[in-house]
């Protein structure tokens, strides 16, 4: 990889990608690209090049490509769960038809495509402890809809026409660098936000639902270390399962207590994002990952939570306005 584009920039997990990819292929190797301009001081937009981008444009899309003449493009742009709910059929028109643009592009100017998958591509038939790299995905939510369709597009790309499209299905994301964005475990990133700056949380999930997470660097990880693999050691190529830890917002609360012994959780369950978390997996099987590319975490629930708060801290700290001495 030596040149790279990144839909989606903005974004939790794009934010993150795009420090990561220019930090390791220089700053102007890696175009930022995203729906709206998130502003000067952002990343995406402070670190390197940027441009605006709505990936259900083709004609657009194309122009980018040849502008910066990626060889790999990371497709990020998505509406996430809660929002797709609520949006269906912008949700639907923004993945699957986002998503098609860019393997087109990627099919004549022949870079390799890295899209993530989710673990809302399952549903509630899904085996869910542990959910199977190769198993029924019969999801129950537009956005799991849209994950199911594309692990498939991809897949009928690299096999009718030779696209190099490679993806994981990532568990649920936490970051403190970009805010969650419409999805049913930005719980897990509110929490640690409202820990420092209130000392107390009112979580939309129930206490005890169990749910797959990850750190958004081994995220990021994750995603370049798939890209940089053999393809002659890929069985699967796209979709793979990876994860981390396995956590309850109760067991998220009682670690963060650890570092902060006063703070409180309240619940406050929201149904739409309940049942949704009822319908995933409680763990991936991650084990074709680990053979095929040589995938590990490095952050589990204690390392994940001792992080989070440092880096919380710090922003918060830095975000008051200085006071003067009389």
């Amino acid at each position: 990889m030596k040149r790279a584009l990144v839909t989606g920039a903005a974004g939790q997990i794009g934010t993150e990608l795009v420090m990561a990819l220019r930090e390791g292929l220089g700053d102007t190797a890696v175009l930022a690209t995203d729906l709206r301009d998130p502003g000067a001081e952002h990343p995406a937009v402070a670190g390197g090049p940027f441009r605006l981008l709505d990936c259900t444009d083709p004609d657009t899309l194309a122009l980018r490509v040849r502008e910066h003449r990626p060889d790999v493009v990371f497709h990020l742009a998505a509406l996430l769960s809660a929002v797709g709910e609520a949006r269906p059929q912008d949700a639907y028109r923004v993945n699957l038809g986002g998503l098609m643009n860019i393997l087109e592009a990627a099919r004549k100017e022949g870079f390799a495509v890295f899209t993530p998958s989710s673990i809302a591509a399952f549903g509630p038939g899904t085996p869910p402890d542990p959910t199977p790299q190769d198993t029924v995905q019969r999801p129950t939510t537009m956005y799991g809809v849209t994950k199911v369709a594309g692990e498939l597009l991809c897949d009928y790309y690299q096999l009718k026409f030779g696209v190099d499209a490679r993806g994981v299905r990532y568990p649920g994301l936490i970051s403190h660098t970009a805010p969650p964005g419409g999805g049913t475990t930005d719980w897990a990133v509110e929490i640690f936000w409202a820990a420092v700056r209130e000392g107390r949380y009112r979580c939309f999930l129930s206490h005890d639902v169990r749910l797959d997470m990850m750190y958004m660097p081994d995220a990021i990880r994750a995603a370049l270390e798939l890209m940089d693999a053999d393809p002659g050691r890929l069985k699967h190529r796209n979709a793979f399962n990876v994860t981390a830890m396995q956590v309850t917002p109760e067991q998220m609360a009682r670690a963060i207590q650890e570092r902060l012994p006063d703070f409180g959780m309240g619940y406050a369950v929201d149904p739409v994002r309940q049942a949704i978390a009822e319908s995933w997996p409680r763990r991936l099987d991650d084990s074709a990952a680990r053979e095929e590319w040589g995938w590990q975490p490095e952050f589990g629930l204690h390392e994940t939570v001792e992080d989070m708060l440092t880096q919380v801290t710090l922003a918060v700290e830095k975000s008051r306005p200085a006071h003067r001495a009389l």
